[in-house]
């Protein structure tokens, strides 16, 4: 849907509010239930760009945060009354300067205080959030601390606890309605992303396992009717499209159609992980044929779910007989002022902290050509990792191999300035909390990973006309094209995929290499091929404070130091894009 469109379903059910517990026509025992949904809120509580110093906007001018949000449920409230239930499907915790700050800086873990969303989160009353995978980043200790900062259930029924074999986390509830006088019971299965088990493997490995989303749902479901569910809801960290990112070792990244077609019982599945925006869907369970509504609130706060749901009460039973759904966008509203409150100087300090200064910058390094031409901006990335890979192996038995360093271009938009460098400017360069690794790996296999990254881009025949823009495959993110320095290769993106690696100096396929690498690649995310091996290096240290540091102590950041052109984009051996 367009945004236009999605602001017109928006104003349409806006138009036409109802209030829960007033029959819907007179002498019928017919009411209205409201299910308000969020996902992939990813740190954001103020209308904020950290990155920028500046309130956030994008092409399409949306908003983002906790408190805009806020701001539509509180409105959705007055119309629905208090017992509109209010659900997150995930990913809360990790995503801005904030997050991190009160994860690495200040941990909540040492100084106790409480976490910026709990502190959001906890004013609006929600009544139960999904855990992400991204809940898992900084660690067990953190995240059960933030949960029981928490004024509402946290759950995730599919992670499991390895030393008992039972649930590690709450894996449902059953929330009671007064409707009509009349009680309805509501429950609410959470269902964490299996993917955890790669991308934070070294916080969970031992401790948890994840469990197939399908089989979960198929096994909770049941256990809720049983125990008066009248409606079940499903609050699901995983996308509608049915792939997955990694290979078939885990189970289904993104599986919430499937949930809807398989397992019946289900009335409505709020999903996130995608970061899309699905107002509504509807799929048919394959054994019931009843329709199960699914809708997806976007990110970071640009949408949020409206589910209304038309109940009749009949012999003492609840049936759905109608139901809808639409995403709101929070760009219509202000910021909640007691959201803003809560979490006032914890922003105010989170800001002074990435307008800090760490180095000058004696010209101005731009990501913006990064995706397909070697810049110095990502070199500073690789070198920053070959150094520290480096020093780290000194006097050990792989201090004699080469080291190679593998870094992906995440942001389109970051700069360093001429002139003074903050924090906010290198975190901007690398957005994620990943931390350093490396591994061994041979010549045959640097290659196959490089031609499974160039798989970016779309084969173009020579002499055809050229557009950066439309150069990749739209279905391959950014961050899933990689380049490594410390080899000289070509791309030709004439040759189909798998035959576009040309090294410039013969590459010994049996060579053995030192690869520095961030922790999410080398646990499996992205599905490269050869790099999940046991690691030589893993200090546990995040690369972007690197980053930060080797600025700090040098004081200045010259291109001269660590640009190192290695890599270009040919057809039939001729550059795609003339040197700069």
């Amino acid at each position: 849907m367009t945004r236009r469109g999605v602001l017109a379903a928006a104003a349409a059910t806006a138009a036409a509010p109802f209030t829960l517990g007033e029959p819907a026509t007179a002498g019928a025992r017919s009411f209205k239930l409201s299910v308000l949904g969020t996902s992939d809120t990813h740190g954001n509580v103020y209308n904020w760009d950290y990155y920028r110093d500046a309130e956030y906007d994008d092409s399409a001018h949306n908003d983002v945060g906790v408190a805009k949000l806020a701001a539509l449920i509180n409105q959705i409230r007055g119309e629905r009354g208090t017992t509109s239930l209010v659900l997150d499907a995930g990913d809360t915790i990790q995503g801005t300067p904030l997050a991190t700050y009160y994860a690495k800086q200040e941990p909540i873990t040492e100084t106790g205080e409480k976490h910026p969303m709990a502190k959001a989160m906890n004013v609006l009353h929600y009544d139960a959030v999904t855990l992400g995978n991204h809940e898992f980043n900084y660690g067990l200790p953190l995240l059960n601390l933030w949960i029981k900062q928490l004024g509402f259930p946290a759950l995730a029924a599919n992670a499991v606890n390895v030393a008992t074999g039972r649930p590690a986390f709450r894996p449902y509830l059953i929330k009671k309605l007064i409707v009509g006088g009349s009680t309805l019971r509501v429950g609410i299965l959470g269902l964490t992303n299996p993917g955890v088990a790669i991308w934070d493997r070294a916080n969970i490995e031992g401790l948890l396992r994840f469990e197939d989303l399908v089989a979960t749902a198929a096994k909770y479901v049941p256990i809720m009717r049983r125990n008066g569910a009248d409606l079940v809801l499903i609050s699901a960290h995983g996308g509608d499209s049915g792939t997955s990112s990694y290979g078939p070792e885990l189970p289904n990244e993104n599986p919430s159609a499937l949930i809807a077609e398989r397992v019946p019982g289900i009335d409505a599945i709020l999903f996130g992980h995608a970061h899309a925006d699905v107002p509504q869907r509807f799929v048919t369970n394959a054994e019931t044929g009843d329709q199960v509504l699914l809708s997806e609130p976007s990110k970071w706060g640009q949408r949020l779910t409206r589910m209304d749901f038309t109940l009749t009460r009949e012999r003492g039973r609840w049936a759905v007989t109608a139901k809808q759904a639409t995403t709101l966008n929070t760009n219509t509203v202000a910021e909640d002022p007691a959201v803003l409150k809560a979490v006032r100087k914890q922003h105010a300090k989170t800001v002074a902290y990435v307008n800090q200064v760490v180095a000058t910058s004696i010209v101005e390094l731009s990501a913006a050509e990064s995706r397909y031409r070697d810049t110095p901006i990502l070199d500073y990335i690789n070198r920053v990792q070959t150094d520290t890979v480096t020093a780290a192996l000194a006097g050990t038995e792989y201090a004699g191999l080469p080291v190679l360093s593998i870094a992906a271009p995440f942001s389109r938009t970051a700069v360093f300035p001429r002139g003074e460098v903050k924090i906010k400017d290198v975190a901007g360069l690398y957005i994620y909390d990943n931390t350093l690794e490396a591994v061994v790996l041979t010549g045959a296999e640097v290659k196959a990973y490089l031609e499974y990254s160039a798989k970016y881009f779309v084969t173009s025949a020579p002499g055809a006309p050229v557009d950066p823009a439309t150069i990749s495959d739209p279905a391959v993110p950014d961050y899933n094209y990689d380049v490594i320095s410390g080899l000289a290769y070509d791309i030709d993106i004439s040759e189909p995929v798998g035959r576009r690696i040309v090294f410039r100096d013969p590459v010994d396929p049996a060579a053995r290499f030192v690869v520095a690498v961030n922790n999410y690649r080398r646990s499996g995310g992205g599905n490269f091929p050869g790099i999940v091996k046991t690691q030589v290096y893993n200090a546990q240290q995040e690369i972007r404070q690197l980053l930060i540091d080797w600025a700090q102590r040098r004081g200045t950041i010259d291109p001269a130091d660590f640009f190192e052109p290695n890599w270009r984009l040919v057809r039939a051996g001729e550059p795609v894009f003339p040197e700069a």
